[in-house]
């Protein structure tokens, strides 16, 4: 199985344009971007999940063919503004050469998605439903969605479990949790994947929850429960938390900490993240803290991790 990070950023990118905040400032320093969180599986099939208004951005840089089957974890804009830019495939192809592409999302979703997208049902894609714990086939590649709170604005939001047998009939898990505040029923399927792919919106949990997303201090619990083996990976990384001295904290997309996480042996707060390398070291140095079995890892744009 082999992962594509498409995309890594929250659903306003980083550097924020016209953002002047210590974190934008250095990335744009640094020339780092951070686009859209989206994924692309490959497994015996090609699964895009997430194809967001970078999607087309994505296309270009990465070359990606069509896929097989796309997964829409729920109905925010960031998570699939961009299905129409997979019409491209279409249009280069003889009329009756194209096959309707799978689309899965929950019945829910699916009452906003139709709204922008119905015209597109039928010809470039087929309406196809996530039904939390009910599994998916693409191929023998086997999808379980489950259920993930991320507010009122979101109420058809879920994860996806997907599963690949290999040659010698061994399973290689993977969980994608996209954006969520809170799971709503324990489920055993989460347990023990050997990569986990987890919302980082913010370093430390803030005061005020206002988009119900996910901070590395409060996805530690998530982390720990649920026991992944191979990697973490950290994705949607936004520019939220408070940066301390920075003139531009009082901005809206900041919010102070409810309690900074700290250095187990020192108690001084850990540094806020301002690019790429400062969360490598950060992810190392958490691990450690924490006594993570597996690697921590901030992919970029671009990478790539097979298992």
């Amino acid at each position: 199985m082999d992962i594509l990070f498409l995309g890594t950023g929250s659903a306003w990118r980083l550097p924020e344009y016209s953002c002047r905040c210590m974190i934008c400032q250095r990335m744009n320093e640094l020339g780092q971007e951070r686009t859209r969180t989206s994924i692309q599986i490959l497994t015996s099939v090609r699964i895009l999940v997430d194809p967001g208004p970078d999607l087309l951005i994505h296309m270009n840089r990465y070359k990606l063919e069509a896929p097989d089957a796309v997964l829409i974890t729920h109905e925010h804009g960031d998570h699939y503004l961009g299905m129409d830019d997979l019409l491209a495939y279409k249009r280069a192809l003889p009329p009756d050469a194209w096959k309707p592409i799978p689309v899965y999302a929950t019945e829910t979703a699916w009452q906003t998605i139709g709204i922008r997208f119905g015209y597109l049902l039928g010809s470039l894609f087929e309406k196809r439903i996530s039904e939390p714990g009910v599994d998916i086939n693409v191929g023998n590649t086997f999808i379980t969605p489950f259920k993930t709170f991320h507010g009122k604005t979101a109420k058809g939001s879920v994860g996806y479990v997907i599963r690949e047998m290999d040659a010698s009939e061994n399973c290689k898990k993977l969980v994608y949790t996209s954006d969520f505040v809170d799971i709503e029923s324990d489920c055993p399927i989460l347990y023990e994947p050997e990569v986990l792919i987890i919302q980082s919106h913010w370093l430390n949990e803030p005061l005020e929850n206002r988009p119900f997303h996910m901070s590395l201090q409060r996805g530690l619990d998530f982390i720990k429960k649920w026991r992944p083996t191979k990697r973490i990976f950290l994705v949607h990384i936004s520019g939220g938390d408070q940066v301390p001295g920075d003139p531009h904290n009082t901005s809206v997309k900041k919010t102070p900490p409810v309690k900074p996480m700290t250095d187990p042996l020192t108690q001084t707060p850990y540094p806020i993240p301002l690019c790429q390398e400062d969360w490598e070291r950060l992810a190392v140095r958490f691990c450690n803290d924490n006594s993570l079995s597996c690697p921590m890892i901030v992919p970029k744009d671009g990478d790539v991790f097979s298992f």
